[in-house]
């Protein structure tokens, strides 16, 4: 319980947060959500409208393809651990940059080391290149686990494309499918039977989102 604890004091802490520009327009801080132990933490790049005015990531159409594509192997958001590079809705959903990450990555990786997960899921560009310290977009290593030093400990980094990909370009959903179901395997599970197949949530209509997403 003592992660838990400190988890829950570091979000207060962080909800007062003023170290960039982000802060004047926010409506507020979106830490994270999801099991305070657990072995897979996913991390994308900046909340949305939806995440915003909620504050909870991943709630809108790419959160409810997030669930889908965690029960398809087994999991549900309570099993893991969810966050964003920025905690801080930038405005008209731009892509964060890069002062913003600089100001905001403390927060990252302070969440990292009192989790202290086995496996973090890097969903897009932003994410992927900051925890691997790399300038490979997510293009070219999605799929491709590497083990790295996060929070003082070693864990494996697994990026992946960003749920909203597949809302943009459906053809994306495949990949996604088959890179989440290694995750299992990485975690040193059984894989979960296979779910039924799904029609893809309906196409985003709705302002472009920040992410980088290729």
């Amino acid at each position: 319980m003592a992660a838990a604890t400190e988890l829950a004091a570091y979000a207060e802490a962080t909800a007062a947060c003023e170290r960039c520009r982000l802060a004047a327009g926010r409506t507020q801080v979106v830490f994270g959500s999801g099991s305070p132990t657990a072995e897979l933490m996913f991390v994308g790049e900046a909340p949305g409208f939806h995440e915003d005015q909620q504050g909870v990531p991943f709630v809108g159409q790419a959160g409810k393809l997030l669930d889908r594509l965690l029960g398809g192997i087994g999991l549900t958001r309570s099993d893991v651990y969810v966050a964003n590079v920025l905690k801080c809705r930038p405005p008209g959903n731009r892509d964060p940059q890069p002062d913003e990450i600089e100001a905001c990555e403390s927060h990252l990786f302070r969440q990292v080391e009192l989790i202290q997960p086995t496996v973090v899921a890097t969903l897009g560009n932003f994410a992927t290149k900051l925890l691997s310290g790399r300038p490979l977009g997510i293009t070219r290593v999605h799929g491709q686990e590497q083990e790295v030093t996060l929070g003082g400990r070693s864990v494996l980094l697994y990026p992946i494309y960003h749920p909203a990909a597949a809302l943009y370009t459906p053809a994306m959903l495949k990949v996604l499918e088959s890179d989440f179901a290694r995750l299992p395997e990485l975690l040193g599970r059984e894989p979960a039977p296979a779910a039924a197949p799904e029609p893809l949530l309906r196409a985003v209509t709705e302002a472009p989102v920040q992410l980088g997403l290729f």
